[in-house]
């Protein structure tokens, strides 16, 4: 038996490009009705889930490199959608946080991105996708525990 394996059968590559799917899909929605790009709303989505954040918190929370990043607060900031606000327990950083006009967005993008989430898994039953969820909960850790 060869070491070689066609791509398509390369489960990491399957991994991307289904992920790189679905957040293209959900992200169609909230470019077109927000003008928010995946890097964007990754940054609003954790922030308005975790609240204020450093930009290193974000790099580490979105998996994104420290550049897209930046650019993407840059562009938030530009817009009003998040604030910046120094953090006291270390002079060089800032904790970045959602404006009014940022949680409004998020609170909009929510639910659309939920029901994105529901269609998309409509094939999956109920157990399927808890199952989904958890060895996905696993690829995670152990992806992570290798990288240590």
């Amino acid at each position: 038996m060869s070491d070689q394996t066609r791509l398509a059968d390369f489960l990491p590559y399957l991994l991307s490009v289904t992920s790189n799917a679905v957040s293209d899909r959900i992200a169609d929605e909230y470019r077109a009705r927000f003008g928010l790009k995946i890097p964007e709303w990754r940054v609003m989505a954790v922030l308005g889930d975790a609240g204020p954040q450093t930009q290193r918190d974000l790099v580490g929370a979105t998996r994104m490199d420290k550049v897209a990043v930046n650019r993407a607060c840059k562009v938030l900031e530009d817009r009003g959608l998040i604030e910046r606000s120094p953090n006291a327990s270390d002079g060089r950083s800032h904790h970045l946080e959602l404006t009014a006009a940022g949680q409004g967005i998020h609170g909009e993008i929510m639910p659309i991105a939920l029901a994105m989430e529901r269609k998309l898994f409509a094939p999956l039953s109920a157990s399927e996708r808890l199952a989904f969820k958890n060895l996905l909960a696993q690829i995670h850790n152990q992806a992570a525990a290798q990288g240590e």
